[in-house]
């Protein structure tokens, strides 16, 4: 009877090692680096007579942005240059890197995204850091008056 047990037993072990299927185990710190990977490109569009603001940008991870900005407005200093920021919520914060007249500069920018469009926040602004800020995000007044409309990258 032990040797019918122990021969038993044998064939059972022996068996289920047969069936181990190997799990693919996937750690918090890939998790993280997959979601880095993950990101979506936008292409923005302002044309109003000869005024033209152009704005790309790179999202990753659901809110981080960075890309290109460019304001051509007719008879006044083209500029260009970087966005970087992040969306919280339906409002885009980034600083604006840019060089006009030959000097570099940063500024504030603020938009807050309606559908497939970006509409522009203005307000009063004040230097700190060598740096171009709003005084006061709350009063910032989204008039209309700059609206970016989602276009196809080229």
């Amino acid at each position: 009877m032990k040797k019918k047990i122990l021969i038993l037993g044998i064939a059972f072990a022996s068996f289920t090692s047969c069936k181990k299927e190997e799990k693919q185990v996937v750690t918090e710190k890939e998790m993280e680096q997959q979601e880095v990977s993950v990101s979506s490109k936008d292409c923005y569009l302002y044309v109003k007579a000869k005024d033209t603001v152009k704005l790309t940008l790179v999202t990753a991870n659901g809110n981080n942005v960075s890309g290109d900005l460019s304001y051509n407005f007719f008879e006044k200093d083209k500029n260009s240059g970087t966005v970087s920021g992040m969306f919280k919520g339906d409002t885009l914060y980034a600083d604006y890197s840019f060089q006009s007249e030959g000097m570099n500069s940063v500024r504030e920018i603020v938009f807050i995204k309606k559908g497939n469009t970006l509409v522009e926040g203005f307000g009063d602004i004040a230097e700190k850091d060598n740096k171009q800020v709003f005084k006061d995000k709350k009063t910032l007044k989204f008039d209309g008056s700059v609206v970016l409309n989602k276009v196809d990258c080229k």
